[in-house]
């Protein structure tokens, strides 16, 4: 049957174009794509009638490219290897379905196969690519967008092909699109922001990014998407605001990036809890990457610290000490970040009040977060030693006795133990919490 359509494709009678039809539908199943690409002349055959000057032939051999493009198997992909060039040539196509295919095709070719995406750099994706994004139309951004994607999560990308994107104008390209709030549309938008979270995660130096203002631009699309919530916050934001979230943590993260321009805007903390409020029941996983990236703006920040705290924001972030184990953590070690600015947070804090809050926690099985919040109280002792007598008054000693026998605790818990219940003749309290989390 294979054989047949194959056949019925080749020989250039007036029903070409339904045989190419039937063939498309037909190349909808895996087996029948094997098959297809086994036979002898079939990858030809679809690249002839592909590059011919009949439009509407040409526009459905796409279509039955297209198609096998969607296989999971290499050799599937492999066998697509000598349209490559031409699938690059027809990016400036007639119409712009036949460019959309085009690029939907070169995407799912590149994830199934190395040997594609080693071919397709020498023919010059990168630039081909660059010149597309330049296009006003949407739906050939988002083309643009997922072949980028696809390039940028190859194994090979750190040094073959981020490289190369970073030395062209798609940087540029991708900052303005994205931050040009959604007029360039929801699905491009959300496709040129993974692209970034892939180059800032996956590349050491983000020089280049920096010095297009990649940290002030995200910090303003945050906040343009902060506004939009909740009255006229469009479908689907969420797909957008992760990545998003992502890109800003990940640059703030990275050495030298702390204090790039975003400003120190406390609107930015406004804007993430609005961001939690509005998320927080139905996308739930946006939680950690908010918390994350307040993490990220708190540590060795005394504006962010300072600001949470001005800002009355603080309630707001003690309500998720509880809404998961990773945001257990998170929270309590943005808690951290304040508490290591000295006397004046640290009495901010307990006025919440928060030693009441932080007993329960001792209790729970998983050392992560009870060694985190061990960490919150040398911070709070420290700086405030009332609060160990308040923090025994609560009965804490006993929480933290029963961590004696833990090996990864059990040296700050004993050192705690010691500054809320010092033994005559042993060191300054001060003397034995600092060497245990020295």
């Amino acid at each position: 049957q294979v054989l047949e359509l194959l056949r019925g494709v080749q020989r250039g009678s007036e029903d070409r174009k339904r045989s190419l039809s039937r063939l498309r539908w037909a190349l909808q199943n895996e087996d029948t794509q094997q098959k297809f690409v086994r036979l002898d002349g079939s990858i030809r055959t679809l690249t002839g009638l592909y590059t011919s000057s009949l439009a509407d032939l040409q526009l459905e051999a796409a279509r039955c490219l297209h198609e096998l493009s969607h296989s999971s198997v290499p050799t599937v992909a492999e066998a697509c290897l000598p349209v490559t060039s031409y699938l690059l040539t027809y990016l400036s196509g007639h119409s712009l379905e036949f460019t959309e295919l085009c690029l939907y095709t070169l995407g799912n070719l590149v994830v199934e196969s190395e040997a594609v995406r080693k071919q397709l750099l020498p023919q010059g994706i990168i630039p081909v690519l660059a010149s597309c994004i330049q296009s006003p139309h949407e739906a050939v951004l988002e083309g643009v967008g997922y072949v980028l994607s696809q390039l940028l999560q190859a194994k090979e990308a750190p040094t073959e092909i981020i490289p190369l994107v970073l030395d062209s104008v798609l940087p540029q390209h991708m900052l303005r699109l994205l931050c040009s709030g959604l007029k360039a549309g929801m699905g491009a938008a959300v496709e040129f922001a993974w692209c970034l979270h892939y180059i800032i995660c996956r590349h050491k130096d983000n020089v280049v990014l920096l010095a297009l203002g990649a940290v002030p631009a995200l910090t303003s699309l945050l906040l343009d998407l902060a506004s939009q919530i909740p009255q006229d916050a469009p479908e689907g934001l969420e797909l957008l605001v992760c990545p998003v979230l992502r890109c800003l943590s990940n640059l703030l993260a990275q050495t030298g990036c702390q204090g790039q321009g975003q400003g120190q805007d406390g609107r930015l903390l406004v804007a993430l809890f609005l961001i939690l409020q509005c998320f927080l029941q139905q996308h739930p996983f946006l939680v950690q990457e908010c918390l994350w990236l307040l993490n990220n703006l708190t540590a060795d920040d005394p504006f962010f610290c300072s600001a949470l705290l001005s800002l009355g924001l603080l309630p707001a972030l003690l309500q998720l000490l509880t809404w998961s184990q990773m945001a257990t953590v998170l929270v309590l070690t943005v808690l951290c970040n304040l508490a290591e600015k000295g006397a004046s947070h640290c009495q901010r804090l307990l006025q919440q009040p928060l030693l009441p809050r932080l007993l329960p926690l001792l209790t729970l099985p998983d050392p992560e977060p009870v060694g985190q919040c061990l960490e919150l109280l040398h911070l709070l002792f420290l700086h405030c030693p009332e609060a160990a007598a308040d923090f025994t008054r609560q009965g804490g000693h006993q929480a933290l006795e029963q961590h004696q026998s833990t090996p990864e605790l059990q040296e700050r818990a004993q050192a705690l133990l010691d500054m809320v219940r010092p033994c005559p003749g042993a060191p300054s309290a001060c003397q034995a919490t600092l060497a245990a989390f020295s």
